[in-house]
């Protein structure tokens, strides 16, 4: 074989060669492709940021989270300092100030924007606090079954007008609730409206940490009017509702305001542990 030809024959094996490797290449993204689980994504992902309760942590958002993020969705589900995974930071300077910045400074470090900002419970106050301070970051805000205070409001203060005496009576149950001072011991997971023989009983039961007490005498500060001007929804669950809380006051308030929309879902108040499907599906309207 003559050199010349030596080379055309070494130029048609490396275009065979180079046109093996694309189709195998093809081939093989065609079967990951195939390989994939059939998610399909939402038409309008969107960042939520779920905010838990007293005693609670991130944890307790597992099936919501999960739904969302099915769907294509981004969601963060931080835990308070002093709770749950991070119950080792628990100390007496934790207040409500502290449970803010916790959020704001996740919002700040990941650069976030266009937030669905979710609260629930006392995690209403904290929210209420994050929207006052970064409403140009927050697309909308939820309040589930959540304290809704004004300036200057504790969590003990906000909600219905009571007299001093039944305000200086819940603040002695509970400091009760904490003898050190420091963390208030966890109510039973049916006291939160997830009966005995529910499956997230025990779970429940096994996560709950105390909450920090500072944290429900310190008064929130507004300077830009909290949440007002938000896109706004409230949620309650009221099978049953909470006993000797707010949120049947705030339920009936918000109802009365064109500013916001209202939800009823009947379930307990650990709605996103009795019924996450149903809050996922309220979530994503």
């Amino acid at each position: 074989m003559t050199l010349e030809k030596q080379r055309k024959w070494n130029r048609r094996q490396i275009m065979a060669s180079t046109a093996m490797l694309g189709l195998w290449a093809s081939v093989s993204a065609c079967a990951s492709v195939r390989a994939q689980p059939a998610i399909a994504p939402s038409k309008a992902a969107k960042t939520f940021m779920l905010v838990h309760g007293a005693w609670h942590g991130g944890w307790c958002w597992r099936d919501v989270r999960s739904q969302l993020e099915m769907q294509g969705h981004r969601v963060f589900t931080p835990t308070l300092s002093g709770l749950a995974d991070r119950a080792h930071l628990l100390s007496a300077d934790i207040g409500l100030d502290t449970h803010i910045k916790d959020i704001t400074s996740l919002i700040d470090y990941y650069d976030l924007s266009d937030i669905v900002l979710v609260g629930h419970s006392y995690g209403g106050m904290v929210i209420t606090g994050v929207a006052d301070a970064m409403k140009d970051r927050i697309s909308a805000i939820v309040y589930l079954d959540a304290a809704l205070p004004k300036n200057d409001e504790t969590m003990i203060t906000q909600g219905p007008e009571r007299s001093p005496a039944i305000i200086e009576q819940t603040r002695k149950a509970l400091t009760g609730l904490a003898p050190d001072g420091i963390g208030m011991a966890a109510f039973p997971p049916d006291i939160l409206g997830i009966p005995k023989d529910h499956p997230g009983y025990e779970w429940v039961a096994r996560k709950l940490t105390p909450h920090p007490l500072k944290t429900w005498l310190d008064p929130i500060r507004l300077k830009h009017g909290g949440s007002q001007g938000l896109k706004r929804s409230y949620i309650h669950c009221i099978a049953p509702a909470l006993p000797n809380s707010s949120f049947p006051y705030h339920a009936e308030q918000v109802q009365k305001d064109a500013s916001w929309t209202y939800h009823m879902l009947a379930t307990g108040h650990d709605a996103m542990v009795t019924a996450p499907d149903e809050l996922v599906r309220i979530l994503t309207e």
